[in-house]
């Protein structure tokens, strides 16, 4: 087969005195994201759906947050690390397809600098990444402002 998709999600409690970080952009906001690295969730839901496309697991499996090396991690360095895996597969990113799922802080400020922070980081061209972002309408953890959350889709190519 010459294509593979996958999809990924993610979700990461907001709590205070962290950073908030998504699509590798540190976004002024008084409340930030919980987790082993940076808890970018956006990042970490684009890793799976990568990981999912050629069924080699998820990134758990590669950056256990049981394992202190990966504490505070940079989510585009692991970022990396993926995307290099699956080009020793012999694969390449056709495209991305994402949604980060918030109340707040307003994000389609920040959406052209995720975009541009991801396609450098995966050497693709900006128009291969796509974001979008959207509210829970009060509803559930995210509509309470307890989390954000991230889907992401990503097509891949034999190289």
């Amino acid at each position: 087969m010459a294509i593979r998709i996958g999809n990924g999600y993610d979700i990461h409690r907001l709590v205070g005195d962290r950073p908030l970080i998504l699509g590798g952009v540190k976004i002024d906001h008084e409340l930030g994201l919980l987790g082993h690295s940076d808890a970018d969730v956006l990042t970490h839901a684009i890793m799976d759906a990568m990981l999912g496309a050629l069924s080699l697991g998820d990134i758990g499996h590669y950056f256990p947050p049981t394992d202190p090396q990966w504490a505070g991690a940079d989510s585009l360095k692991l970022l990396e690390q993926v995307h290099a895996l699956i080009q020793s597969q012999g694969w390449q990113i056709g495209n991305i397809d994402s949604v980060i799922v918030a109340e707040r802080p307003k994000l389609k400020p920040h959406i052209k600098t995720m975009r541009d922070r991801l396609a450098t980081t995966l050497q693709l061209a900006p128009d291969q990444i796509g974001i979008k972002a959207t509210t829970n309408e009060k509803l559930g953890p995210v509509g309470r402002e307890e989390g954000i959350a991230a889907y992401a889709v990503a097509l891949l190519m034999r190289a």
